[in-house]
């Protein structure tokens, strides 16, 4: 927890001190560039190059901090690849696994209460597993991460519905 309040000040203290230094430029150079995209802006509707790399660069960060905040992915029912919607939010994680060598996280698998205890342990697993290997794919360390299944053993909500078993068919992604 500690690690990730760390890491949130980081990037948090990075982000204002990007924008900071594309707030500093002299008067008669943001004249300049005033009147050059007051320019630009009458013979295309583009924005300017400039500010729209300082914001890209931003919104990125952005992206990664809201990606690395999403800790916990959900399986269809008897599967145990990740949905294609959570590959860019996964591919975030990698690369933030890639670039702290130091960090350490353990990946959760669980399953629902259908099958034989053997059976959701096994899925579990394979859930974790296939997630461990998309990380490594994009540059985590395989000794950053460590695979426990839990099976049905620890549901995040009881029942039998529907809902109950789609919420308990997950990886967890936990910080060590």
């Amino acid at each position: 927890m500690a690690k990730q309040q760390n890491q949130f000040l980081k990037v948090g203290t990075l982000v204002i001190s990007l924008f900071v230094l594309g707030a500093c430029s002299s008067t008669s150079e943001m004249e300049e560039e005033s009147s050059s995209t007051e320019a630009a802006a009458s013979t295309n509707s583009g924005s300017s190059s400039g500010a729209g790399n300082n914001n890209q660069l931003t919104q990125e960060q952005i992206r990664a901090q809201n990606a690395l905040r999403q800790t916990v992915f959900y399986f269809d029912f008897d599967v145990a690849e990740f949905k294609p919607a959570d590959r860019e939010t996964l591919t975030y994680h990698a690369r933030d696994l890639a670039a702290n060598s130091s960090k350490r996280i353990r990946l959760e698998g669980h399953a629902d209460e259908r099958g034989t205890r053997e059976y959701n342990l096994a899925l579990g697993e394979r859930r974790a597993n296939g997630i461990l290997n998309y990380f490594i794919v994009n540059g985590a360390a395989r000794s950053q991460i460590e695979v426990v299944s839990y099976g049905e053993e620890r549901p995040e909500q009881s029942g039998q519905s529907e809902q109950a078993y789609g919420r308990n068919r997950r990886v967890e992604v936990v910080a060590q």
